[in-house]
């Protein structure tokens, strides 16, 4: 029988916070800088690529979502798959979790780090990765309302740029659009008309690598949509957690599909995709590019703003994996211990000293892309394990619960088909075109050396 510490988090999130909080996890570094990435390998099929990516993350989303609704414990896919597949897999899903929004939270500080280059090119990118680290740490060790309301805040600003963004291009492709020259619809299938063209060369087409274009840049698409599972972690602490987090699933998971093809669309219609670099922030450079000077200062301020709201994602979900890791006896129970206000503050500390390397990584490689491009890859990895350990758990789950509150779509074909997905991505790294190898590697490794650390936890635990 699992048995399990009763939590001592206080219910303070609302709608609200739970909304944006996911928003905040999801759409950060991964639309605004990696995007550029992914259009240089793919063309405008990219848009294809989150489309389905979207879709894919809104069926564990649902299915992450049917278990939450139906018991809010602390601990999310580590204490279901603790509770449907015993002992090790939650060990196994909380640590990697855990691990995962360490890792994020660096990207996202190198991320910000890299978008304060744009004013001020002579700032030392480990310096302002230690200003960010320190400001987002204080505030998650105040009250978790605190850490909702600037989730809400840093959130909301990205999510208004975002919509100001996709009228604005709409007005331009439509009604005004001798206001940037060459921009219209057609640059998503046609040969550029303006500008320096890559290699020399007029690339046309949806598929201007053809199918081999899109797939290599699956792996990266993916880690745009990690972070989405900070819903199922925030559950403990929301209020009517029964209405609140179907509610909050359904319009975050349709918000996010939305915001990344419309935005793209816009992007890639008023300027051709060929024009681009890989390590631009294509929202920012696009605006500069074509003239509009105030919007990319803005987008620039946006796109920062973002990489903080995600980074203050990533410490509210690790310090309450580890939190929920320790109710479960999978972590020393230290971790367990909350203070006054319900913050679990030892949790946040251990988070945030293996998070400060982000410092000294910035320091030894001040070139930020390639920090970031490291650390990235080794993200996805992480995504893959954590979206499988919900599928497989979500599975169980139903076999035991046959009339649930919030059902996810399309059981069990819909988990088949993720399970599928995820291992597909795993094939696409693999490929020599895409240079990640070494990181499917790393997985069964990973594996490994958790479960040896779970073998001498065990060990010690009996004696």
């Amino acid at each position: 029988m699992i048995q399990i510490q009763e939590s001592h988090l206080k219910r303070n999130l609302k709608n609200r916070h739970i909304q944006f909080m996911a928003l905040g996890g999801a759409v950060g570094t991964g639309l605004f800088l990696c995007a550029g990435n992914t259009i240089v390998v793919a063309g405008p099929s990219v848009i294809l690529g989150y489309l389905i990516a979207g879709i894919m993350t809104f069926l564990v989303m649902r299915q992450l979502g049917e278990m939450t609704t139906q018991d809010s414990s602390a601990g999310a896919s580590s204490y279901f798959a603790y509770k449907y597949w015993g002992k090790f897999s939650g060990f196994l899903a909380g640590w990697n979790c855990w691990i995962l929004q360490i890792l994020v939270g660096i990207t996202e500080l190198t991320a910000a780090a890299a978008y304060m280059q744009y004013w001020f090119p002579d700032l030392a990118t480990w310096k302002a990765a230690l200003l960010f680290f320190a400001i987002i740490n204080v505030v998650n060790l105040t009250t978790v309302k605190a850490c909702g309301e600037v989730e809400f805040w840093f959130s909301s600003i990205k999510v208004f740029a975002i919509c100001a963004m996709i009228l604005a291009g709409a007005y331009i492709l439509f009604i005004n659009p001798d206001l940037v020259a060459g921009a219209t619809i057609k640059n998503l299938w046609q040969a550029s008309t303006v500008g320096i063209h890559v290699g020399d060369k007029l690339f046309s087409g949806f598929f201007p690598h053809g199918l081999i274009g899109l797939v290599a840049a699956f792996p990266v698409i993916t880690f745009a949509f990690g972070g989405l599972e900070s819903i199922g972690i925030a559950a403990s602490e929301t209020e009517n957690p029964t209405k609140t987090i179907p509610k909050a699933i359904n319009q975050v998971a349709i918000l996010i599909i939305v915001f990344y093809v419309g935005s793209l669309v816009t992007l890639l219609s008023l300027y051709h995709w060929s024009n681009l670099g890989a390590s631009d922030s294509p929202f920012v450079m696009i605006f500069d590019k074509v003239g509009l000077k105030y919007a990319a200062l803005t987008l620039n301020f946006v796109v920062l703003t973002a990489a903080l709201s995600v980074y203050n994602s990533c410490i509210y979900s690790n310090s309450r994996m580890l939190y929920g890791l320790a109710l479960q006896k999978n972590a020393p129970q230290i971790f367990s211990k909350t203070n006054k206000r319900g913050i679990p503050t030892s949790a946040i500390y251990l988070s945030g000293t293996l998070t400060f390397s982000v410092v000294p990584l910035n320091y030894f490689i001040p070139n930020c892309s390639d920090a970031f491009k490291m650390i990235m890859s080794f993200v996805v990895v992480c995504v893959l394990i954590n979206w499988g350990m919900i599928t497989l758990s979500h599975i169980k789950f139903k076999q035991k619960n046959h009339k649930t509150l919030f059902p996810a779509p399309f059981y069990p074909y819909a988990n088949y088909i993720t399970l599928a997905f995820m291992l597909f991505i795993l094939v696409v790294m693999a490929l020599p075109q895409v240079g990640m190898v070494k990181q499917v590697i790393v997985l069964p490794i990973w594996i490994l050396v958790v479960y040896i650390f779970y073998k001498f936890l065990q060990t010690r635990e009996a004696k």
